[in-house]
């Protein structure tokens, strides 16, 4: 409900918050397919296209398997089917145009059928045939929703539109009067009746609509309507400017000094207005317009606004620019596509904004005056001919201006202060004056203080974030302390650090070792709450105990959904860390280690300062010498001696400066970061790289505009075969920093994950960018520079990732799956403190736990990196919480944390008691799940089919949803009996609503409950003394 309220007012992102957070507590939920709708809906206003797609899909597989059921009501039919066509006509992804209109018109037909009395149903398909050419089926079924339903605003705003493409004015004229007095807040109507007498040459009465139009609420792009009001205003005033110029001109010789001086302004007058026309004109502000479409709600087209073409914009009409564009407005492209299948309440419009939306202005229909001469159909003639419809023009808006409470009012005062007086337009919706503040001020999510995301398998007692520990004798908690320890030791520890918003190379951390207190995840409600019905289970009992509980509870009446989230809210963004940073604090010094030897490599303290959460990045130079790694071995002309052929990913990117990103025409700067995708081969791309060195030789020293470069990226170098030598050299390295080590949780994992337990290479040329991001699952990571040139990083403590997505979400960007270069100006407006450093050939950048970063490379090298999961409490948390925060998204989680944390359990010794307790809980709440849903199904008749793993095995995620799937794997029977080696797997919530009784799938149960009791019987915490791994 909360989540309709905020749609509705178009407040977008307080929706998608809400409607994330009801799939994420139940993803079954009854309405969920309308969710998904909606939610494809705004993030395609929101140009997140990936997210939007993937939403329209699941909408429509949910409706398509609804009219599967049996004996499924006429009326429930009725609406599923216009809903379904109504989606794909408005929706680009689903497929090409003409298939879309035609499967769209067939299932509006078939609603029709099951329910004919449906004018909305009546109207989508006057739509849809509008937009294919059939204007005369278009206008019957527009007669037709006017028949079966109370008079519409938008009905008769498109049947003008039909009268104005077949050159009809005063027919047009004629449907927009009707429109704008059954909603004087109309906007689109308004827009295109200002249209309409553009065309007619009556400037002045398009004035005074477009005027009107910007009264209206649904206007949401004034600006582009004030510049053409102006545009307007100067042609108006231009003509009678002229004359006087030319009577004077002709007359300079005879004029006095005062005359020539007037003279002289009326010339500067005129050459102002022609720069402000060419102003204008480069905006796009040119005459002559397509008609606005009217939407569902009444809300009109008009955008300055990217975005896709209208999707029910005629064909075959080209449409020029009149100062908007022709395309809707993201508030009102949202509203436009969502129909409302319910009936509207008696004397109301039909709005129809969305799904189970009553309409909110109150309509007042007409009897027989122009509505009746309006519903002619195309082409047939008025018995006023065309020069009298232009003559009658002006009293026509006048009339329907007056009817809108503006007849006191004259005209004149009317258009030239549209701010002024105290009219208002007479419409029955609630007025918010702030709806944005209104709202803040009731979203749970603004007024809670503690926003951490609180995982579904997370531990109900430890804090997110260690406290700063003694890290052994030294104690590496601070800088100082660090100093002093590493420097005693051995290795040398060099502070070159100004702080003054240059690029830091030597340096060391100014945070302190523990975090904020404000930065700490709150405990889980659970936690500091007397145990209750839902929570009684205990994570130290046996196996036998807890299922046994746990059939108890579910006697109780409680759901098998329900306890796996133990009371805890969705996750919710952090909150900015306070206190805030002083201003001088915003560019800190980075932590950076000289290694002078093997033994300084590999002595402990090092390890543990890098894993300090006190230390969001680590720079260890001089590593390759120290360690007398080859990194010959990685260099261009190596690997293109070893594999020429090994696929390359490329991207096509803008070359700028590191701490700037403009836009391609290089006017504006912004954080969005776009790349073009390609493939290439290592042979190609290192022949493309020795030519741009090349290239770089004969430049001039002045640079041109911004060129496009290529980066080669994500190059896959974990085959042994191939890159034995390359992979046998890695293994110099300390244990912590290993690709591969006891200590290093995605050795755990028990199959490849690409780029995270295997090395990625990335081979640049200067400009080549990695865009901002935090790991996968908040993991940390090693990147090594192969060289000969330096790389130029940025990064952003952990703490802070929260209001780095609210940045991304201001410039309509997704956090997780975008491309995104941030704006340091912004940051440091935001209290943001960003390191930034060089690393030079040779040197390992460690990126601690959950670290913002983002790279671009100074001179022409290569790279390798993967990630490193140490075995600590903190790196677990915060893994688990990505996790569940990428279920509430809808991304997928690169780390099966179930079937990680199941492998630990079987492989690890812990002896962390926070770390311990994680885990354990994790194996509680799946051990449940696994015994619920075994429970369920056997109610059911329906058996599971034991097929165990096999080595190597990856985990399983729901080809739908992409959450991970443990143990009981739902895959359809047709594609099971083909033996395929790989399963096309669902989840139980998307296998239920393919098929409530799961008539077609078979249950495939990858462990024997015995194996897992036993599993979670065994796991103990560890003695102090004995080893973690």
């Amino acid at each position: 409900g909360l989540g309709m309220v905020y749609f509705h007012y178009n407040a977008f992102q307080w929706a998608i918050k809400a409607f994330q957070e009801v799939l994420y507590i139940d993803p079954s939920f009854s309405r969920a397919k309308e969710i998904h709708l909606r939610l494809g809906l705004m993030f395609k206003v929101n140009t997140d296209y990936e997210s939007s797609l993937k939403r329209y899909r699941a909408a429509k597989e949910a409706y398509e398997s609804l009219l599967q059921t049996e004996n499924l009501p006429a009326q429930v039919k009725a609406t599923t089917l216009q809903q379904l066509g109504w989606m794909h006509h408005t929706v680009e992804q689903l497929g090409d145009r003409a298939n879309k209109d035609s499967y769209a018109i067939q299932c509006l037909q078939k609603s029709l059928e099951a329910d004919p009395n449906s004018g909305q149903s009546w109207y989508f398909l006057g739509r849809c045939y509008s937009s294919i050419g059939k204007v005369q089926d278009a206008f019957v079924s527009y007669r037709q929703s006017i028949d079966k339903s109370e008079a519409s605003a938008d009905t008769w705003c498109s049947i003008g539109v039909l009268y104005q493409q077949q050159n009809q004015p005063m027919d047009a004229l004629q449907a927009y009067i009707c429109a704008v007095q059954l909603d004087h807040g109309h906007a689109a109507a308004w827009m295109d009746l200002g249209t309409l007498y553009e065309s007619c040459s009556q400037p002045h009465d398009a004035i005074k609509c477009y005027i009107n139009a910007m009264r209206s609420k649904a206007c949401s792009n004034a600006t582009a309507l004030t510049q053409r009001i102006k545009c307007l205003q100067v042609r108006r005033g231009g003509r009678l400017g002229r004359e006087l110029l030319d009577q004077l001109r002709s007359n300079r010789a005879s004029l006095k000094p005062l005359q020539l001086q007037m003279l002289e302004q009326l010339e500067a007058q005129l050459n102002l207005m022609q720069q402000h026309q060419q102003q204008v004109r480069a905006h796009g502000l040119q005459k002559g317009s397509a008609p606005h479409w009217a939407g569902p709600n009444g809300d009109g087209s008009l955008s300055s606004s990217g975005g896709s073409t209208h999707p029910l914009s005629h064909p075959q009409t080209p449409h020029n620019q009149v100062g908007h564009s022709a395309t809707p407005s993201p508030r009102q492209q949202a509203l436009n596509h969502l129909p409302s299948p319910p009936s509207p309440p008696p004397h109301s419009a039909t709005s129809g904004g969305a799904p189970g939306t009553p309409a909110t202005k109150e309509s007042t229909p007409l009897g027989n005056g122009p509505a009746a001469t309006a519903t002619k159909g195309p082409g047939e003639t008025t018995a006023n001919s065309t020069a009298t419809a232009v003559e009658g023009l002006s009293n026509h808006v006048q009339s329907a201006a007056g009817d809108g409470g503006t007849s006191n009012r004259s005209p004149h005062h009317s258009s030239d202060n549209p701010k002024g007086g105290d009219h208002t337009p007479t419409t029955h919706t609630p007025t918010t004056s702030a709806p944005h503040k209104k709202i803040n001020n009731i979203h749970p999510a603004v007024s809670s203080a503690a926003s951490s995301p609180i995982s579904a398998i997370s531990t109900p007692s430890p804090k997110s974030t260690e406290p700063g520990q003694s890290t052994g004798p030294h104690g590496l908690n601070s800088p100082s302390t660090t100093t002093a320890a590493l420097s005693s030791a051995g290795p040398a520890t060099v502070v070159n650090g100004n702080g003054k918003g240059g690029i830091s190379e030597d340096s060391q951390s100014p945070l302190k070792a523990d975090p904020p207190a404000t930065c700490r995840r709150p405990t889980p409600p659970h936690a500091r709450t007397p145990p209750s019905s839902s929570s009684s289970v205990s994570i130290y009992p046996s196996s036998t105990d807890v299922l046994k509980a746990c059939r108890n509870l579910g006697k109780n009446g409680l759901s098998s959904s329900s306890i796996l989230l133990d009371k805890c809210p969705p996750p919710r963004l952090p909150p900015p860390p306070s206190p805030v940073l002083p201003k001088d604090k915003l560019n800190p010094p980075t932590p950076s280690i000289y290694l002078e030897n093997k033994r300084d490599a590999f002595f402990p303290p090092l390890h543990q300062f890098c894993t300090n959460p006190s230390n969001p990045v680590t720079v260890i130079r001089g590593l390759a010498g120290a360690l007398k790694l080859d990194l010959g071995l990685f260099s261009t002309k190596t690997l293109v001696e070893a594999n020429p052929d090994h696929l390359v990913e490329c991207r096509t990117q803008l070359s700028q400066p590191a701490d700037e990103n403009w836009d391609l025409s290089g006017t504006k700067k912004m954080w969005r970061c776009e790349s073009g995708r390609a493939h290439t081969t290592i042979a190609k791309y290192a022949q493309y790289q020795a030519a741009s060195f090349q290239e770089s030789l004969r430049e001039n020293v002045a640079r041109g505009p911004l060129k496009h470069i290529k980066f080669g990226t994500n190059i896959d170098v974990s085959d042994e075969r191939k890159w034995k030598l390359q992979l046998q050299e890695l293994s110099k390295l300390p244990a912590f920093a290993r690709v591969v080590s006891a200590g290093n949780l995605l050795s755990h994992v028990g199959h490849t994950i690409l780029g995270m337990n295997t090395v990625q290479l990335y081979m640049k040329v200067p400009g080549s960018r990695i865009p901002g991001h935090q790991e996968h699952n908040n993991f940390c990571s090693v990147n090594i520079n192969i060289g000969p040139g330096d790389c130029e990083w940025f990064a952003v403590p952990e703490p802070y990732w929260g209001v780095m997505s609210n940045f991304c979400e201001k410039n309509n960007i997704n956090f997780l799956m975008g491309s995104w270069w941030p704006n340091l100006e912004d940051l440091y407006e935001a209290d943001v403190p960003v390191y930034r450093f060089i690393q030079r050939p040779g040197d390992l950048v460690w990126l601690n736990t959950g670290t913002v970063h983002w790279v671009q490379a100074i001179g022409w090298c290569n790279n390798i990196a993967w990630n490193v999961g140490p075995l600590s409490a903190h790196q677990y948390k915060l893994a688990v919480e990505r996790y569940e925060w990428n279920k509430l998204q809808s991304v997928k989680s690169h780390v099966p944390m179930v079937h990680l944390s199941w492998n630990m359990a079987r492989n690890i010794k812990v002896s962390d008691h926070k770390l311990f307790q994680m885990i354990k809980y994790c194996l509680l709440r799946t051990l449940k799940q696994c015994q619920s849903v075994k429970e369920a199904l056997a109610a059911a008749g329906k058996e599971t089919v034991l097929q165990g793993r096999n080595r190597d095995e990856p985990a399983h995620y729901c080809t739908i949803c992409e959450v991970e799937v443990f143990n009981l794997l739902f895959v359809r029977s047709e594609l099971l009996s083909r033996k395929q080696k790989q399963y096309v797997v669902h989840c139980q919530d998307c296998a239920r609503k393919g098929s409530a009784e799961l008539d077609n799938f078979v249950v495939v149960e990858k462990h024997r409950m015995d194996d897992l009791m036993q599993v979670y019987d065994q796991f103990t915490l560890a003695p102090l003394h004995s080893s973690s791994s």
